[in-house]
């Protein structure tokens, strides 16, 4: 499976970005999937996560009522829509997915089946 991240940019604060990452191969709706981020100088941040069908998502605290986690199987698509963006938002965001669909919590873990390449989002004050 190779996971490929995009949709980044540069926005004011305030603004909002779409993530998309597509995913290759057959089994993309049977895995759970989330998004990460990474700023230099700090520790890889788990931000939201989804099961295989969708039915249930989980968001770190700093993103909650901000980001929405969502996928598209039929496109073998997930999606970040990041509203209300903050420069503490600035980061590469990496997707990731899990094989067993419905095992979110080994996000927590960094416990990650594949990962893909990152999307920089920049969040200007």
């Amino acid at each position: 499976v190779q996971l490929q991240a995009y949709g980044g940019g540069l926005v004011q604060a305030g603004g909002s970005l779409r993530l998309s990452c597509a995913a290759s191969g057959r089994t993309f709706s049977s895995y759970a999937m989330a998004w990460f981020r990474h700023t230099p100088g700090k520790e890889l941040e788990f931000v939201a996560a989804i099961t295989w069908s969708g039915g249930s998502t989980y968001y770190a605290d700093s993103v909650k009522g901000r980001f929405t986690i969502s996928r598209d199987n039929a496109k073998n698509t997930v999606y970040l829509q990041m509203n209300s963006l903050r420069p503490e938002d600035t980061a590469v965001y990496y997707c990731a997915a899990v094989v067993d669909g419905s095992s979110w919590t080994r996000f927590l873990r960094y416990e990650c089946d594949y990962w893909g390449q990152g999307t920089q989002v920049t969040v200007s004050s």
